[in-house]
């Protein structure tokens, strides 16, 4: 009895001295309460009330009513969204591959060096492109494919002569190989950073599991499909999400490799829902909104089955 006594105080001892310390506890997690209501909530609250309202921005002297879904039965029926949509998934099933599966494959090689010195250069060389800012690697690859003075073509055109000056590819300025090329760029940017993900899940596979799968007979084939793959599915779970959504919502590579013409294959939904929010007219941000949602919308049921096809079956 008296040791259940002494336990008994221990547990209200502990439970005080939690209760002392909440409110300090809170004073450091107070600036990033504050970041994520005034940065990241209040703006989705902000977007989804106009998606249902008739909001202008320039129609300051005019009172905002409630629609209701009026904006998302015009947002469905628009085949601009449609369009815009079908072409996003076009793009997103172009990149998304490659932005996987080249750098699983490349972290595996640079898994097998022993060098340590080798090793740890070319974690840094493929860590290179990432630490660039975004708009600085648009301007680049932009003036790379340029069609009179890129690098790319002048290699084809003057040093290879696989194409001559009158049949030369255009590369931002065809609607076959705007997208290729965009997402060349995409691959090459995030090589590194990808890279690094699976080398980390790659670090946390028992070596022990490769060795008796070895002694067992099996090939390099079935040591990766068996061993390795499957110890990766958490890994590429979360970069097929993440790399799903930032390829579904691409927008300002579009607006400096495409600009707003409506027949070129990088004007998608997000491009559509900038114009309308900042460039058309009055600024329809209402209808602006409501096309964003339906597309957020349209990728959150993708991803919740992208979580049924990777999910755990241990």
């Amino acid at each position: 009895m008296a040791g259940v006594a002494v336990h008994g105080q221990a547990v209200r001892s502990q439970r005080r001295s939690l209760l002392g310390s909440f409110p300090t506890s809170w004073l450091f997690l107070l600036p990033t309460i504050v970041f994520f209501l005034g940065w990241q909530l209040y703006p989705i609250v902000r977007v989804a009330w106009m998606s249902f309202t008739d909001y202008h921005f320039l129609r300051t002297d005019e009172p905002v009513h409630w629609i209701g879904f009026q904006n998302y039965q015009d947002a469905v029926a628009d085949p601009l969204v449609r369009e815009g949509l079908l072409r996003a998934a076009a793009f997103t099933a172009l990149f998304l591959p490659g932005m996987i599966f080249i750098p699983m494959v490349l972290a595996v090689l640079v898994d097998r060096i022993t060098h340590q010195k080798v090793a740890t250069f070319y974690r840094l060389v493929l860590l290179i492109p990432s630490m660039i800012p975004g708009p600085l690697i648009f301007v680049l690859w932009k003036w790379l494919y340029d069609l009179y003075i890129g690098p790319i073509n002048w290699l084809l055109v003057d040093v290879l002569g696989v194409y001559t000056v009158q049949n030369q590819p255009q590369w931002l300025g065809s609607s076959m190989t705007v997208f290729p090329a965009i997402t060349l760029m995409e691959w090459w940017w995030g090589l590194g950073y990808h890279t690094m993900f699976f080398l980390a899940g790659l670090a946390t596979i028992p070596k022990d599991l490769y060795d008796a799968a070895r002694v067992d007979g099996a090939n390099e084939w079935r040591l990766f499909w068996n061993v390795t793959f499957h110890r990766l599915r958490p890994i590429i779970l979360v970069l097929v999400v993440l790399r799903f959504g930032t390829a579904m919502a691409v927008i300002d590579e579009y607006l400096i490799m495409g600009g707003f013409n409506r027949d070129r294959p990088t004007y998608t939904w997000t491009v559509y829902m900038w114009e309308l929010g900042f460039k058309l007219g009055d600024w329809n941000q209402a209808y602006a909104a409501a096309v964003g949602w339906v597309g957020a919308i349209a990728m959150l049921v993708v991803v919740g089955g992208l979580f049924w096809v990777f999910r755990s079956r241990d």
